[in-house]
């Protein structure tokens, strides 16, 4: 019975000190080396960049890149990545509500700007009374668009919809706009069906259109659709979570941002 005792208090303190071992994987991330996930194209580009610049400062950034939009963020919800940069604040709010998990922004990046194209007009103003307006038929990307018109002065939306709005939020539309709800892919080649339209920046740049240079209306920095650095909850205030903000919100990166991208992807970081 006297070794049974023992062995019984044996194992009682390994699972203590598994349980400790267990707390121990939620402290602050290491100080010399994180781990980084991005999407393929933008993101991946710039981060990479930033990588070079906080290799400078002594911390080391590995960038895994992914090929979708969910699996940056379940990989980051269970510890398989320190941080994120790829998502604006819609898509995390969703995310964390459907999955029940603590991940927060730390960081503005860049906007990828929607921009309002027309064929015929050269400016958002000069649309006449009952123009047609097409615009993307996902929640996400349609009321992002209405979004845009009512900064632009085009419609007003009912208060608190802003970032959720549909056409049926609009209350105010002074012009009469027709909205024509399209498949967000398809909105560049049905252009010169509409008079004007709002298109996804990955969108119109697949098509040759360029944001900077064609759009007669595009979307400002003040966009709740600007995209973020993202933490586990956790790690919002750890040093090197700083430290790579920083890194990313430095000229060099400025700098390749607007001369490789030439006005499609805008820094989004006060100056």
């Amino acid at each position: 019975m006297k070794n049974l005792g023992i062995i019984l208090s044996i194992i009682l303190l390994a699972g203590v000190l598994v349980a400790c071992g267990d707390d121990d994987s939620t402290s602050t991330l290491n100080e010399d080396k994180i781990v980084v996930g991005v999407t393929a194209g933008p993101h991946e580009q710039i981060v990479e960049v930033a990588a070079e610049v906080a290799a400078e400062n002594g911390l080391e950034v590995e960038v895994k890149v992914f090929s979708d939009y969910v699996l940056p963020n379940t990989a980051l919800s269970e510890g398989d990545l320190d941080l994120n940069s790829y998502q604006h604040g819609p898509f995390l709010d969703q995310f964390n509500e459907d999955h029940g998990t603590d991940l927060v922004p730390v960081g503005n990046t860049i906007l990828n700007p929607m921009g309002v194209y027309s064929e015929t007009y050269e400016s958002i103003d000069d649309l006449p009374d009952g123009a047609t307006f097409g615009l993307p038929n996902d929640p996400t990307n349609g009321g992002r668009a209405l979004f845009i018109l009512e900064e632009a002065g085009m419609i007003t939306l009912e208060e608190g919809k802003e970032e959720t709005a549909s056409i049926y939020d609009v209350v105010d539309n002074p012009k009469n706009l027709e909205f024509i709800e399209l498949d967000a892919a398809q909105i560049p080649h049905q252009l010169s069906e509409v008079d004007a339209a709002a298109i996804n920046t990955n969108f119109a740049l697949g098509a040759g259109i360029n944001p900077k240079e064609d759009s007669i209306l595009l979307e400002s920095t003040n966009s709740p659709y600007v995209n973020f650095i993202v933490v586990r909850a956790e790690n919002e205030n750890d040093p090197v979570v700083e430290k790579f903000v920083q890194a990313y919100q430095s000229d060099k990166v400025k700098a390749f941002i607007e001369e490789e991208f030439q006005g499609s992807v805008i820094p989004s970081w006060d100056e």
